[in-house]
């Protein structure tokens, strides 16, 4: 048996079944990680009026340590970076940016975590679906085969057509839910890393805030 004989006895072994299941668990997995996020998101998203209105009012009276608190009782993304940039506001401006730089990597990751999966489902289970359908094609050639060989010649096209047709219509099946599994991970993944620019979008708005009184401290303190 050559190699292509024993690849083919492997495929015709194995069956096309096992990656339906396969893109099965990868559709739940996706359905869970898309509700965690969507979840995740709610919860790190600000309302951004008023924290700013009230982180405004502290610091415009000085009050850093008040301004701090009231950014601790947010479990914003906004909230965090803005609380690391205060909190090295006595180093200065520079001190005070790069806190909130660091801090920002921090909460990008946090953010962005499981997208990777998402991109993933999206550009490779239409080809995971290709290959069962694949599987599903040569086993339908292999069947052609055995008819062909077993029938008259009067009848064997007729057996033979209605064989290949029949299993190529459920190979095909695995091409469609591979699609099918394709589509919302890749829609939501879009969709997150929009909200994703948009939370940061929010935080870089506070954070300049932040600096704009950092920078004013300084230029009264010299």
């Amino acid at each position: 048996m050559n190699a292509v004989e024993a690849v083919k006895h492997l495929l015709l072994e194995s069956g096309a079944a096992w990656v339906l299941y396969f893109l099965g668990i990868l559709s739940v997995v996706t359905v869970a990680l898309v509700v965690e996020r969507v979840v995740f998101y709610r919860a790190v998203s600000a309302d951004l009026r008023s924290l700013v209105v009230e982180v405004d009012g502290l610091l415009a009276k000085g009050d850093r340590l008040s301004a701090m608190a009231e950014l601790g009782k947010s479990d914003s993304v906004a909230a965090s970076i803005a609380v690391a940039g205060i909190r090295l506001s006595d180093r200065g401006v520079a001190a005070a940016e790069h806190g909130m730089r660091s801090a920002t990597a921090l909460q990008r990751a946090r953010l962005e975590r499981w997208l990777a999966y998402l991109g993933t489902v999206g550009n490779n289970a239409p080809f995971v679906g290709l290959f069962g359908t694949v599987i599903g094609v040569i086993h339908a050639f292999e069947e052609l085969g055995r008819s062909t060989g077993q029938q008259a010649a009067a009848s064997a096209s007729q057996v033979a057509s209605q064989a290949v047709m029949a299993a190529v219509a459920e190979a095909l099946v695995a091409t469609a839910v591979g699609i099918l599994v394709a589509l919302p991970a890749v829609a939501f993944y879009n969709y997150f890393q929009r909200r994703v620019t948009a939370i940061l979008g929010e935080s870089e708005a506070l954070s300049s805030l932040v600096l704009a009184y950092i920078g004013d401290g300084e230029q009264k303190g010299a």
